[in-house]
């Protein structure tokens, strides 16, 4: 059994962890306020850009731009957003066991034929996929500490410039989407070639638009915009999500050390009435002891 100094100092351990995990959930709030307000703002400018842009490639062409053409999926190219830290419950692990299991139904076989390739978004998934000995084709890390839309083009362009010559046929982009503090959904996105998923757009309003100088030119005006938007919408999203599930896990594991406090207050306490006890049947025990001597 625990002596009552362990004890003691287990209880202070665990309040000490306590104040760290209050603290990272109020900070982890106050980011989640600024990345969910990114968000919101991201996300209609993202559906206006799709919109548009099915409506444009209806009536193009698609020999007329690279980056529409679909190709037989030889090499496949996968965009993993993760986080950059972890202490934020299953964010990470959720979105890599999806990943994987996602590659191995669609894909059976890619990674055994060396025809994948990843470009890693977070220290997290460079780690996982890196000791597993992936293909890493793009490594980026600490893009959270400041998050600006440059380094959404610099993404966008790798990637892009890879599909171009032909190292790539497909590519998607999987991150985590911001539902709630308490809920993030992973979502699996075609990235490029572009005509697959402008084709998929639900709910589109057609509208009869006069178009100059011409819809071939706006297309091929648009198409990197879309693309760098892509980028910068998933990262934004995932950028959000974290947040909520790190303020949730931090939340949990206050919870938890209060419940653990209050276990080990009473172990203590219990421990020292034993002693108590013990000591007081002692001197009772050394008093009878005199009586019959003396």
């Amino acid at each position: 059994m625990a002596t009552l100094r362990e004890v003691r100092n287990r209880i202070t351990g665990v309040k000490k962890t306590q104040k760290i995990t209050k603290a990272m959930k109020m900070v982890a709030a106050a980011k989640l306020r600024r990345a969910q307000s990114g968000v919101i703002a991201a996300r209609p400018y993202a559906a206006t850009m799709k919109n548009l842009l099915s409506q444009l490639v209806r009536s193009v062409d698609t020999s007329v731009n690279p980056l529409l053409a679909a190709r037989d999926a030889r090499s496949i190219a996968v965009i993993v957003v993760t986080s950059d830290r972890g202490l934020c419950g299953g964010f990470n692990a959720n979105l890599i066991r999806t990943t994987l299991q996602h590659l191995g139904e669609k894909y059976p076989g890619v990674q055994e034929e060396g025809r994948l390739k990843l470009f890693c978004v977070g220290k997290k998934g460079c780690d996982f996929f890196s000791k597993r000995q992936y293909t890493i084709a793009g490594k980026y890390v600490d893009v959270y500490s400041d998050l600006v839309f440059t380094q959404a083009q610099a993404i966008s362009r790798e990637v892009v410039d890879g599909f171009l010559k032909g190292e790539i046929d497909v590519v998607e982009i999987v991150y985590n989407e911001f539902q709630s503090v308490a809920r993030q959904n992973v979502v699996f996105e075609r990235f490029l070639p572009i005509q697959t998923e402008i084709e998929a757009v639900e709910d589109a309003k057609t509208v009869d638009y006069l178009y100059e100088p011409s819809t071939v030119e706006i297309v091929d005006a648009l198409l990197p915009r879309h693309l760098n938007f892509h980028i910068w919408k998933a990262l934004l999203e995932s950028n959000a999500a974290e947040q909520g599930a790190r303020m949730a896990a931090m939340e949990n594991a206050t919870e938890n050390a209060n419940e653990m406090i209050s276990h080990l207050q009473l172990v203590y306490n219990k421990a020292r009435q034993a002693a108590i006890t013990k000591e007081l049947l002692e001197l009772v025990g050394g008093a009878e002891a005199l009586k019959k001597a003396g």
